[in-house]
């Protein structure tokens, strides 16, 4: 069966990726009953969160807690991963190189530190697309209850741990509409000259 990627947009973009027997969950977001309806019948194999902020991953455990799957995220975001599950752990702790496997496929992480000390991006060779959270959506890097956590190490994540894939490779953020690494990559510079007072100056900008 192919590999597949369904949306499911509240407060973040939750991504479901895999076929018609098993998926991996990215981001859970805060509404556990819209994911799980998704999902339907098919095993839940992994729910994964790119970073800790509450709302991306607070319905981490009840999606989980279905099919008795793991939740990861990287260690570095233990500490804004507890304003949601204040004393309870997650199961895998993410590191650079980490490979989550469902359907056929391959999911790499990429460690992308900057909206949060332990963002990652979740890289998928075969379906040429890369879940990249907070680190970067189309409108640009995305900031934290209106500011930026580490900006200069934010644009190095993006520059280093995305712009380098392929240009084709499709972008499927925490935030907002789908884009590509191209027309990051065509980006990059406006931002770098907005710095992070200009781009909390732009309306319509994605934030979490």
């Amino acid at each position: 069966m192919e590999a597949r990627i369904d949306r499911v947009t509240g407060a973040v973009n939750t991504w479901i990726v895999g076929d018609d027997e098993e998926v991996i969950v990215v981001d859970p977001g805060e509404s556990a009953q819209e994911v799980l309806l998704a999902i339907g019948d098919r095993e839940v194999a992994a729910v994964i969160c790119t970073h800790g902020h509450a709302r991306h991953v607070a319905a981490a455990f009840e999606i989980a807690k279905r099919d008795e799957a793991p939740v990861a995220l990287h260690p570095a975001d233990r500490l804004p991963w507890r304003d949601a599950h204040h004393s309870a752990q997650p199961d895998i702790d993410m590191e650079e190189g980490g490979i989550f496997e469902v359907a056929d496929i391959s999911l790499e992480v990429i460690a992308t530190p900057g909206h949060s000390s332990g963002s990652v991006c979740l890289y998928c060779e075969e379906l040429g697309v890369v879940f990249t959270g907070d680190v970067v959506s189309a409108a640009g890097p995305v900031p934290h209850d209106g500011y930026f956590n580490d900006f200069a190490r934010q644009l190095s994540s993006i520059g280093s741990g995305v712009l380098t894939l392929d240009g084709q490779t499709r972008v499927l953020p925490g935030h907002g509409e789908e884009t590509t690494v191209a027309t990051l990559e065509r980006r990059f510079d406006s931002w770098v000259t907005a710095g992070p007072e200009g781009l909390l100056g732009r309306s319509g900008g994605d934030t979490d």
